[in-house]
Order: structure tokens, then sequence, then C-alpha cells
């Protein structure tokens, strides 16, 4: 069965910077669509970025040029790395799987269907 692990979450001030990672097993990570959300007390799950076999990546407005998503594959291992953060990016992040090689959209949260525990990320101004 498929098992994701989220780590790298903290406090940090505004502008600082944070690498989430998400350790896969019983999960090709090269193989497949993944993504990553987050969740904000109140708030629905928020889709951040996604990437597909081919390094097909998307990104939020909310999030574009400032977070980076990324595949260690001899590791196993997605990454976020996220620059230049803001108060409003505070949130429980969450990574997720699909079975399918392309991602279509961050929206179709059906289509991921395992997910992490999710690991909280503070930022302060």
């Amino acid at each position: 069965q498929v098992q994701l692990a989220e780590s790298g979450g903290g406090s940090v001030q505004a502008g600082g910077s944070l690498r989430l990672s998400c350790a896969a097993s019983g999960y090709t990570v090269s193989s497949n669509c993944m993504a990553w959300f987050r969740q904000a007390p109140g708030k629905g799950r928020e889709g951040l970025a996604f990437i597909g076999r081919y390094a097909n990546t998307n990104y939020a407005d909310s999030v574009k040029g400032r977070f980076t998503i990324s595949t260690d594959n001899a590791k196993n291992t997605l990454y976020l790395q996220m620059n230049s953060l803001k108060p409003e990016d505070t949130a429980m992040y969450y990574c997720a799987a699909t079975r399918y090689s392309y991602c279509y959209a961050l929206s179709r949260t059906d289509l991921y269907t395992a997910w992490g525990q999710g690991t909280q990320v503070t930022v302060s101004s």
C-alpha cells in the first residue's frame, strides 16, 4: 500500500524559506503525478503545485514564482521548495499521489488517492 510522509515544516519569519519533503513507500515517485496541497483553519484544501512523470509542472497563482516542486528519484522523494514566504502561507501542508503518469488539474482532488498526514508551516510577520 502507498504510504506518504511529509517533513520539513516549522516556523519562519516572512521572507524566509523552507523545504518540505514527502518520502514515499509502496509507490514510485518518478512514474506518477504527485502534488502539494495546503489547508488553513476553516478553509478547504488548496492545490499548490503538481509534477508528472515527464516533469509537466503547474503552480497555483498564489505561489507561482515562489515555490518549486521537484523530485529526487533516487531517494523516491517529492519536495516543495518554498521561498519568500508570507503570513498567508501559514497552513498544514500535504503531499498527495495519483495512479496516473500525467497531471491534469489541481482542482481534481478526486484523482489524488493517497495522502500524507501533513506538516505545519507557520509564517510570522
